[in-house]
């Protein structure tokens, strides 16, 4: 029988891009938080590998050893027949690969591996609060972060990570503020607006659209509004779920070809 396994979608609230080492890798700072919004799979064991890709972005995510759930399986040593229900749009910055593939990983007891599929995988094994270091296999666990109700938003465009990283033009900034010392969630949320995601300039370049997204959230009443990751997506903070749910309702409606979510984020486990 097949087994259902949850692949919470990834939002980088924060990401500081802090070096670039001899080999072309960059160095990141980045404070990560999870939703229970995203993909699903299904999977049991097979005679041999076979991966099924449906759901709403389906289209043109490979069914082949391409794919990082596939290439997962292989790492943890089974031969599996997986089912991968698409939720989340591709190329977006909330790691919807990466989250498939440390599911894998993670049910079959292979975490050790997840460096090998990607910066992003170490840290989608967790769905707590987490600082992401070095090249994403640095980590540890982000104390005092209170869940978070957001909206997400993706524009339909999908902006490939290299591109974004090659139109960096600083590769040494500084990193992130010490991390704790915020007496509530409006305390957090003003040392978050301090802090940055250094690919969101160069992003917005490749993809002036962004802009208006971020500009579309402002105007919803959001608290903050930022890129994720390396984008398009971008995520705007409200001080509640109903309010986040109607500004999801009214952005929809205005934007029919926009990916638009609300959703609240997991808190640290110490809240």
């Amino acid at each position: 029988m097949a087994i259902e396994l949850g692949a919470p979608v990834k939002i980088n609230l924060t990401l500081h891009v802090t070096g670039q080492r001899d080999d072309g890798y960059h160095l990141l700072d980045s404070l990560v938080v999870f939703a229970p919004l995203g993909d699903r799979l299904w999977v049991e064991p097979a005679c041999r590998m076979e991966l099924e890709v449906t759901g709403p972005f389906a289209a043109g995510v490979p069914e082949d050893g391409r794919n990082l759930v596939w290439r997962a399986a292989d790492l943890a040593g089974q031969t599996l027949r997986i089912r991968l229900e698409k939720n989340l749009p591709h190329g977006a910055g909330i790691g919807g690969g990466s989250s498939d593939a440390a599911a894998i990983l993670r049910t079959f007891d292979a975490p050790e591996r997840a460096i090998e599929l990607g910066a992003d995988v170490p840290v989608c094994l967790s769905s707590r609060p987490q600082r992401m270091e070095g090249m994403g296999e640095r980590l540890s666990r982000a104390t005092g972060v209170p869940a978070l109700p957001l909206v997400l938003v993706n524009p339909g465009v999908s902006l490939p990570t290299p591109a974004v990283f090659t139109a960096l033009t600083a590769k040494e900034n500084p990193g992130m503020e010490r991390l704790g010392d915020w007496p509530d969630r409006a305390g957090f949320v003003e040392w978050l607006g301090a802090q940055r995601n250094d690919l969101e300039p160069p992003a917005r370049a490749l993809a002036p659209v962004i802009g208006d997204v971020l500009a579309a959230l402002a105007a919803a009443g959001c608290d903050l509004a930022r890129m994720s990751g390396s984008g398009a997506t971008c995520f705007g903070l409200f001080a509640s779920d109903a309010a986040a749910a109607q500004a999801a309702e009214r952005l929809a409606r205005a934007h029919p070809g926009w990916w638009v979510r609300s959703c609240e984020t997991i808190p640290s486990a110490d809240i």
